[in-house]
């Protein structure tokens, strides 16, 4: 278990109540981790925290989970899931392991579908209809924004991606947003799968800031099974 002082535990608190969850929030495996302050500092899980953290999560996750091992759809990379309807982000490894999961911020707009290439050039002139996280199977791979930040790449052409909370307008509220019990008040975003900084240095960078990986964002319009269809027949 976390301390029950760490600022990681008191922050992600509400997003386990949310998914069910009574083991600690940021789970990850890597041995001889060292956090990057003492504040931050958290115990590596045993193994049970790991199990009951996945068994907690959403059928649909789940579901896919055990699909991209079953099928092996992930090529010997590592991969993540986005639950949109729970608003989480769940990290694993190429073997399967859950690595760490985290409440995150999503498109402004539900949908499943993506904004045109040309439309998402200029993120911020998109209109309010095309902020929206797509649902799909993405390569993703490591890279850096304008900005010179390091982020995780999930659909260049549309700019999706998985980074960190940046500073942003007071009335977005965004750090309140990904603080809160419920998953309703998470969509905010461009498009863009934003999760805390802790958690994208000590999880999301590790494991897919190195190399190719494999996301795989939930629908939350069509059928989980029309998209795993999808993906059977190789079209993606």
């Amino acid at each position: 278990m976390l301390p029950a002082g760490s600022r990681l535990l008191q922050r992600f608190r509400a997003v386990l109540h949310r998914l069910g969850l009574v083991a600690a929030l940021l789970l990850f495996s890597s041995p001889g981790f060292a956090a990057p302050s003492p504040d931050l500092a958290v115990q590596q899980p045993d193994p049970w925290e790991l199990k009951w953290a996945l068994q907690s999560a959403s059928s649909d996750v789940r579901t896919v989970m055990s699909w991209v091992m079953q099928r092996r759809d992930n090529q010997g990379q590592p991969f993540a899931i986005v639950d949109k309807k729970s608003a989480a982000l769940f990290i694993f490894s190429a073997d399967g392991q859950l690595r760490g999961m985290s409440a995150a911020l999503l498109g402004l707009t539900p949908g499943d579908h993506a904004a045109s290439s040309d439309d998402a050039s200029v993120p911020e002139q998109l209109r309010k209809a095309d902020r929206t996280t797509p649902a799909g199977r993405f390569v993703s791979e490591p890279g850096r924004n304008l900005q010179g930040e390091r982020i995780v790449w999930v659909d260049y052409v549309s700019r999706l991606a998985i980074h960190r909370l940046r500073p942003a307008p007071l009335f977005e509220r965004r750090a309140e947003r990904l603080a809160s019990a419920t998953p309703d008040d998470n969509r905010i975003s461009l498009g863009c799968v934003v999760v805390p900084a802790e958690f994208y240095d000590q999880v999301v960078a590790p494991v897919l800031g190195k190399s190719y990986g494999v996301v795989y964002v939930l629908p939350e319009n069509q059928g989980l099974r029309e998209l795993l269809g999808t993906l059977q027949l190789g079209l993606h």
